[in-house]
């Protein structure tokens, strides 16, 4: 028997309505979209009319969007998305919350905040550990928000120095092939890294610091034989490492330390057969008390909404294929039998 359509209401104010709506009401028809309901705005009542497990779902959005306006936030699609994809979670009556957390504001005045839930427990576990591993997706904020806790912690005189690193393998490049001295071939590889120390320093301040060696940006390599005290270390890229260079950097961090190493376990670089050093040493330091790891999903992804179809798109293939060799190894295993036979 189906459903007649049900009718409730939100009260948004009205000074509010226009950022909750979006531009040519552009966040309301996503919600109609995903919930098969119809929104009308009557002033402050905002009606909205389907079926009653939908209504329940879109209401709890509307309040959602409602209470992020109020906070001044500027209601984009991401946001929406979010909401959408992220109700019926347990932390879904949080969310809200996240916004009160600052990180820092940038050189142009811009608050860095965590924009889900995610983000929100990855930065809790920078706070409340010495070594932090971040396994995620592109565009979930891995670095950035790490940089930021760095910038944080500098300028509060939680530690004396900077220090950012990648390994330098992408893509299977090599270093002697590219033009340049030294300095010129790995810049390429940091250039992510002085990006965001640009946008969130400013780059006058950045170059004062980088001058005095309060910041340094360098390859993975640098780093052997040293002890880093009393320093914040970012060790981007961190799927690229092999064991054994993890364990070097790992065994670098001194007193007064706090490191993040980030990573995406579905970009490894390395040779086929290399074991990424990330994988690697999540499975061997996990439980460990001090080290805390963090996993971020595409429902973290805050760059175009469009990435988050891409890394969808990219699992399904994975998993289907993941499935196709599951199938073929049974096939083999049984076809062996059936000869030994």
């Amino acid at each position: 028997m189906e459903t007649k359509p049900k009718q409730t209401s939100v009260q948004i104010p009205a000074n509010l309505i226009g950022n909750v709506f979006g531009k040519l009401d552009e966040n309301v028809k996503k919600i109609e979209e995903a919930y098969g309901i119809v929104v009308v705005n009557r002033g402050e009542d905002i009606q909205i009319t389907g079926n009653p497990d939908a209504l329940a779902k879109a209401d709890a959005v509307l309040q959602k969007l409602s209470a992020f306006a109020q906070k001044g936030e500027i209601i984009g699609e991401q946001q929406v998305n979010y909401l959408i994809s992220s109700h019926g979670e347990a932390d879904f009556s949080q969310i809200e919350k996240i916004n009160d957390d600052t990180v820092c504001i940038t050189a142009s005045g811009r608050p860095v905040k965590p924009k889900t839930i995610g983000q929100k427990k990855y930065l809790d576990q920078i706070r409340n550990n010495t070594i932090v591993f971040s396994v995620g997706p592109a565009g979930t904020g891995k670095t950035y928000l790490a940089m930021a806790m760095a910038i944080t912690a500098f300028r509060n005189q939680q530690v004396n120095r900077i220090i950012l690193t990648r390994p330098a393998i992408e893509a299977g490049e090599k270093l002697g092939f590219l033009p340049g001295d030294l300095q010129q071939k790995v810049d390429p590889y940091l250039r992510p890294l002085y990006d965001a120390l640009h946008d969130i320093m400013g780059a006058d301040t950045y170059q004062r610091n980088f001058e005095k060696g309060a910041i340094e940006v360098a390859p993975l390599a640098y780093m052997r034989g040293r002890t880093l005290d009393n320093s914040f270390i970012v060790l981007d890229e961190a799927q690229n490492t092999t064991p054994e260079q993890m364990k070097m950097f790992l065994t670098r961090i001194g007193f007064g330390s706090k490191a993040v190493i980030t990573g995406d376990i579905t970009q490894i670089d390395l040779p086929d057969g290399k074991r990424s050093g990330l994988q690697d040493a999540i499975g061997i330091l996990d439980n460990i008390e001090g080290i805390g790891i963090s996993y971020l999903t595409a429902r973290d992804v805050v760059r175009h909404p469009l990435v988050q179809k891409i890394i969808h798109a990219y699992e399904k293939r994975e998993a289907r294929n993941a499935y196709k060799d599951k199938k073929d190894k049974e096939r083999k295993i049984r076809q062996h039998r059936r000869h030994q036979k």
